[in-house]
């Protein structure tokens, strides 16, 4: 008797034990929040976007990332959307590697030597997408969805989103897919859900606290895949941004405050 009454009460305390561990997650994250190195990594950025570089000698400042050759302001919370110079649904990394190599005259071999960089040497993209994201500040996340590629960008990603793969037979919704779901401090939002891809998307790229790096969304799908024991994707690939289509077209409306900061 003595020992059902003690699991009665056990049970009792496990909400109460929940809650109170959410709120020292949420307090954790807003500690975090204050502080942020990003600004540092904003103006490298800035610099290489004004940098000459390749063949042609050139900067970058001619780019168009959908607003026009130069324009930033407003640019990335209305990415990925559809480029008819090049014919398909980019987001910023895949737009940035474009104007290397049309710009600047580098080739894409050379342009994604080192896409992905470490806490004390960011790779150019992470500069980059540091700089121009942070110029979107305030903007209403607002990605392509009239064109019939961009429609069919969502639709693939949106499948992307729940097909199974890989040695572990897992897809992105087996982390993102259910409620109340968390590994260690990190809680897994239901990204299909707008609620929960609002905040998410809007603090993208971001610095992570607890590699000391500024990481982009890009290496969060290949970081994502790696986990799922699949092949590497490649980077700017069709499957990546799709799925980064998708969970931004689930956060539209919402108000980019990026970039942000992860745990």
């Amino acid at each position: 008797m003595k020992l059902l009454a003690l699991g009665f009460i056990a049970a009792l305390a496990a909400p109460a034990q929940a809650q109170d561990a959410a709120k020292e997650i949420q307090r954790y994250r807003q500690m975090v929040a204050e502080g942020s190195p990003a600004e540092l990594f904003e103006s490298e950025g800035e610099a290489l976007w004004k940098k000459p570089q390749g063949p042609k000698n050139a900067s970058l400042e001619r780019c168009d990332l959908g607003e026009g050759p130069g324009v930033l302001k407003g640019a990335y919370a209305h990415l990925p959307r559809y480029f008819k110079d090049a014919d398909r649904v980019m987001d910023l990394e895949t737009r940035l590697l474009h104007c290397m190599v049309t710009l600047q005259g580098r080739t894409r071999e050379e342009a994604t030597k080192r896409v992905f960089g470490s806490a004390d040497r960011l790779s150019e993209f992470e500069s980059l997408s540091a700089y121009i994201a942070g110029q979107s500040r305030g903007a209403k996340i607002e990605p392509g969805t009239a064109h019939p590629k961009e429609k069919a960008a969502y639709e693939l990603g949106r499948a992307l989103y729940f097909q199974r793969v890989g040695a572990w037979d897992f897809s992105c919704a087996s982390c993102h897919g259910d409620e109340h779901k968390r590994i260690r401090m990190q809680e897994l939002p239901v990204l299909q859900k707008p609620e929960a891809a609002r905040p998410v998307i809007a603090s993208w790229p971001a610095y992570r606290v607890s590699t000391s790096q500024f990481i982009t969304l890009q290496w969060r799908m290949n970081d994502c895949y790696r986990q799922m024991r699949t092949p590497e994707p490649t980077f700017g690939s069709e499957t990546t941004v799709a799925l980064i289509h998708f969970l931004t077209v689930t956060a539209r409306g919402e108000t980019y405050g990026g970039p942000g900061n992860k745990r």
